[in-house]
């Protein structure tokens, strides 16, 4: 039991070293693109240092079987070094002991992961993408689904714009039943539109059937409601912006994610993608654990063997082939050419079998 404290203690200090160091990198290289992005604009370094600050769980979430890997490596390829591997086999414990400890905190962080990282990800995230529309263009939009249907807000130098559909075509793009209530700039509404339809197009939204009630003290709605065949409102929003943002579970927590679904299918919305993610998201456990395996499987020798720098090499190249391998099949699941759980769940799984194939063979020949 102290001899797996120790593993897993040695595995924690490798893992979040390497963390460290690859947070630093991936912070000053958003930083200069941040500096980039912003070039001209009156954005302080205070304000792109906090959406660098914000980007870094998404960092650290995608390059985290990466980490993984590197942190194994560099546990074993220490151990190997100074030999407390050869006095742990001469003790009489093999090698596939001694990489439980390893094992089971890479289980632990890939549960962390799924349950704690993935939701902090999905509000940075969204926040990142709020503070990054208001300093580019001195507004932000939102959208969003519930029971009732479809919500969006745009803004203008004008006030805020809330938009409330029953239902979506994302084949033509058309938004049913659609209402525009507006607000000024001091948040008081000054007009509500009702439409049968509205597509957006061309910077404008085109609605057909809409009746229009002018929002003023002291003035009868409905004694100077208007009504138009055809109506056009400028909007900041685009076809793209609202297509992305309804087909991007990278921003909805796991936690709302099931819910999300549900609301989505009933909007008439594809939900392949979600449904995708959030079993990838399940499976991640499985896959960090692989990749622990895949890179002891190369490692777990002497260094007076030789060929460690090739090793090492190929543990690593071996990770990047099984994580696109990954991505590879999740996106054929979202595009409905492999089944959802086929997709989500098979990578895992062979990435696991294969490094322990790996490692058997290693240990028994």
């Amino acid at each position: 039991m102290i001899l797996h404290l120790y593993f897993a203690r040695r595995f924690l200090f490798s893992f979040f070293s390497v963390m460290a160091a690859f947070l630093t990198i991936l912070m000053l290289v958003d930083l200069i693109e941040q500096v980039r992005d912003f070039e001209g604009l009156d954005v302080s370094f205070a304000q792109m240092m906090q959406i660098v600050l914000l980007n870094a769980p998404t960092a650290i979430s995608e390059i985290l079987p990466l980490i993984m890997i590197l942190a194994t490596v560099a546990l074993f390829v220490s151990l190997a070094r100074s030999s407390e591997l050869v006095v742990t086999r001469a003790a009489g414990r093999s090698g596939l002991r001694a990489l439980l400890a390893p094992i089971a905190v890479a289980l632990v962080i890939g549960i962390i992961a799924v349950t704690m990282l993935n939701p902090i990800v999905a509000a940075t995230s969204a926040q990142s993408e709020r503070l990054s529309e208001l300093y580019r263009t001195g507004d932000t939009s939102a959208l969003s689904i519930s029971e009732e249907g479809l919500w969006l807000r745009q803004g203008s130098s004008r006030g805020q714009t809330v938009i409330h559909a029953e239902r979506y075509s994302a084949e033509g793009g058309i938004l049913y039943n659609v209402t525009f209530l507006a607000y000024d700039r001091e948040g008081g509404p000054v007009r509500r539109i009702e439409a049968g339809s509205a597509r957006l197009i061309d910077g404008a939204w085109s609605m057909r059937a809409a009746k229009v009630w002018t929002l003023r003290a002291g003035l009868n709605p409905e004694a100077t409601a208007a009504e138009h065949a055809t109506l056009q409102l400028p909007s900041t929003l685009t076809q793209e912006r609202i297509r992305e943002t309804l087909s991007n579970p990278h921003g909805i927590s796991i936690w709302d994610l099931t819910g999300t679904i549900a609301q989505l299918e009933q909007a008439g919305f594809s939900t392949k993608r979600h449904q995708v993610w959030l079993h990838s998201e399940l499976a991640r456990p499985l896959f960090l654990m692989a990749m622990v395996l895949v890179a002891a499987a190369f490692t777990m020798r002497h260094t007076r063997s030789g060929g460690t720098g090739i090793a090492v090499l190929v543990a690593v190249l071996l990770g990047f082939g099984l994580h696109f391998i990954r991505n590879f099949a999740q996106v054929l699941g979202e595009n409905g050419q492999l089944p959802i759980l086929l997709a989500s769940w098979a990578p895992p799984m062979a990435a696991l079998l294969l490094a322990i194939g790996l490692l058997l063979h290693t240990e028994d020949g």
